[in-house]
């Protein structure tokens, strides 16, 4: 599929990532002979037993993203196609460099989108570029990037449905997911991810990413009715059109099988 840098208007991207035993190690228990694997059951533990029992998620800053997927959306809100970066390979180091090449260099005119991405994934890849080194000057320096929380170059769809955290969105991108008919959580789940790393099934967590890429595509372009920048008509023609792209590249992108086969169509109630 060819497609020109300059017609990428939107970059709506999902991450996924698994604990770092490592760095869990390093700075959580430096002085216990631990292996990865206890390191972060422990560190679970403790966060479950801080949390009075409601959760036992690792903070970002402690995580590395081990799956990036992207949609490119052109100027008129269409899907253009759909990429899982370092695929088949999915190394973080080339992952993240990837992405910040994409975001500072290929698709410096493009926007980005995500759900909950000012909370979890541009910290998270911002922490990984300190990491490895990887120059990310217009992302932090420009005041109109994506950094910037009033600016137009990073749509999270979570501020804005949540009224800038005015309210919690409870249910998240699966409730919005689901009030629109796609398919939203399905065989897998956000707290899987890390027993499906341990278990080699990578691939099968970068299908996952498509899935919440999709569901976020869907929801992006129902905020942008909101806004009144379509109809409701130019939407619906938005969302068959992009059947068709997921039906036409489940040989191309297999990951987006089980998304058509789960496919639901709009219909809104009470």
């Amino acid at each position: 599929m060819s497609i020109k840098n300059e017609d990428v208007k939107y970059l709506v991207f999902d991450v996924e990532s698994i604990p770092d035993a490592k760095l869990i190690k390093k700075v959580k228990y430096p002085d216990e002979n631990l292996d990865d694997e206890s390191a972060v059951r422990r560190y679970q533990e403790e966060i479950l037993a801080g949390s009075g029992g409601t959760s036992d998620f690792i903070p970002v800053t402690f995580q590395n993203p081990i799956s990036v997927c992207i949609a490119k959306v052109a100027e008129d809100f269409s899907l253009i196609d759909i990429v899982n970066l370092d695929r088949p390979a999915y190394r973080t180091s080339e992952i993240v460099r990837l992405f910040w090449h994409g975001v500072e260099n290929l698709y410096n005119h493009s926007a980005l989108v995500t759900f909950n991405g000012r909370g979890f994934d541009i910290p998270l890849l911002e922490l990984m570029a300190f990491r490895y080194g990887y120059s990310v000057k217009r992302h932090f320096k420009d005041k109109w990037a994506g950094r910037n929380r009033y600016s137009t170059k990073h749509i999270d769809l979570q501020d804005f449905m949540s009224n800038y955290n005015a309210i919690r969105m409870n249910g998240g991108l699966n409730l919005l997911a689901k009030v629109l008919g796609k398919p939203g959580k399905m065989s897998t789940k956000g707290d899987q991810v890390y027993e499906m790393y341990l278990q080699g099934k990578v691939e099968e967590i970068n299908n996952y990413c498509i899935h919440d890429v999709l569901d976020t595509y869907f929801v992006f372009i129902r905020t942008r009715v909101l806004q009144g920048d379509i109809t409701i008509d130019k939407e619906q023609d938005l969302v068959q059109k992009a059947k068709f792209f997921v039906y036409n590249n489940i040989e191309r992108i297999p990951g987006l099988k089980e998304y058509y086969d789960n496919w639901g169509d709009w219909e809104p109630w009470p």
